[in-house]
């Protein structure tokens, strides 16, 4: 009897229930609706972090299910941001224009102001004038759907590019950095029409609504715990049934899939793409909570810190994804935030803002040598699940993966 979706995935309602009483117990302990036991900034902190949550979710189904180790999905997390905070940037410099114009003694035209809005905006860099990019800065609609279309489309372009080149392994990563410093390089120019190393700014601030900060930050949680549960469900469905299946057989052995008669390069490009939707869409909800975006985002660097998310939560688990992000995001914050006292050792002294990026290198290192199933294979042994008793060949290269237990299923 064919088991349903829910029965085939018990930890999807585990997490969502897991998911809901975090986001309940964060908002009666917040300033805005209870307690006031956790202040403002944290929880943009914990905000910001589901956002990053739902991009390692992302990056796992790339890189841990489909065997895409992209070094690139960080570029498409900022082009949500991006595209966002150009409505945002937008709407907020057109009240304040409004408003200093009201008093004027002849009104101001519609070009007048429009102009007003264009150099205080790109008055930074030497400019008053729209480029094309900020055509639909006007519109939250036009620029929501930007959230999906820029990244998706950048993604489509490039997978297509590159997959139809039958392009793998670390090749493949090296042209998806090559992509995201490239659009970095670009972003830092101020011709780019995005303020180049100025960024955006000013992006916590939702325009036309009278809410303080303490009232905004809850919103942007639950938006955020929303968009990681809708993309949970959607990530394991993706990577379920026969889909799923055929993702993990291309990690394991992508000429034996494409023997079979599987088109490769079309699961490929689809995984790809949508997960760079689900990156952009993370983005722009990371953004306005960070307050502010610069093409210092797009660093390579950023993705490379992704992929150590996912292999220290454990790569090709869901959640392992999403404990990963989150463990490292709030001990990452903890450390350089200067709440750990430095270390004094005598002949040195060692201050954790400066050796943070050490610590995490060295876990990263430990992880893959000596638990590479990462923070979520502890689940295994408190659940005593044990690797399936194989019998002949295996099925792939990946030792780590359970190709017969798949392959009855």
């Amino acid at each position: 009897m064919r088991q349903s979706f829910i029965a085939r995935n018990p930890s999807v309602l585990i997490f969502l229930a897991i998911l809901a009483l975090f986001t309940v117990a964060v908002t009666v302990m917040s300033h805005a609706y209870g307690t006031g036991f956790i202040s403002t900034s944290f929880v943009k902190t914990l905000g910001k972090t589901l956002c990053l949550c739902l991009i390692a979710l992302a990056m796992d189904v790339v890189w841990g299910y489909t065997g895409i180790l992209s070094l690139g999905h960080f570029a498409f997390f900022a082009l949500g941001g991006y595209s966002i905070g150009m409505w945002l940037m937008y709407a907020r410099t057109e009240l304040i224009v409004t408003e200093s114009m009201a008093n004027a003694a002849i009104p101001p035209t519609a070009q007048e102001v429009v102009d007003a809005i264009g150099t205080q905006i790109f008055g930074v860099v030497g400019s008053s004038d729209f480029p094309p990019i900020w055509a639909f800065a006007h519109s939250f609609w036009l620029q929501a759907a930007m959230v999906i279309i820029a990244p998706g489309l950048l993604a489509l372009i490039f997978g297509w590019l590159a997959f139809r080149s039958r392009v793998t392994g670390v090749y493949l990563s090296i042209l998806t950095q090559a992509m995201t410093l490239a659009l970095s390089l670009y972003l830092f120019q101020n011709e780019s029409g995005l303020r180049g190393n100025n960024g955006l700014s000013g992006l916590q601030n939702l325009p036309g609504v009278d809410a303080g900060q303490d009232l905004i930050s809850i919103w942007f949680l639950w938006g955020s715990a929303l968009a990681l549960g809708l993309g949970y469900l959607l990530c394991a469905w993706v990577v379920s049934g026969k889909f799923g299946s055929v993702i993990r057989g291309i990690r394991d052995d992508e000429a034996r899939v494409r023997f079979l008669g599987y088109s490769v390069e079309g699961y490929k490009l689809f995984v790809f793409t949508l997960t760079a939707i689900i990156a952009g869409i993370a983005g722009a909800l990371y953004y306005p909570q960070a307050g502010i975006i610069n093409p210092g985002e797009l660093a390579p660097i950023a993705s490379i810190y992704l992929a150590v998310w996912v292999a220290i939560g454990g790569r090709g688990r869901l959640y392992g994804a999403v404990i990963g992000a989150a463990v490292v995001s709030l001990v990452s914050t903890w450390f350089t935030g200067g709440q750990v006292p430095s270390l004094n050792l005598g002949f040195t002294t060692i201050d954790w803002v400066d050796w943070w990026q050490v610590i995490l290198g060295i876990s990263f290192v430990l992880v893959t040598l000596f638990a590479p199933k990462g923070i979520g294979g502890l689940f295994d042994l408190i659940g005593h699940r044990k690797a399936p008793d194989r019998h002949g060949s295996d099925y792939g290269p990946d030792k780590g993966s359970l190709q017969e237990e798949e392959g009855r299923g």
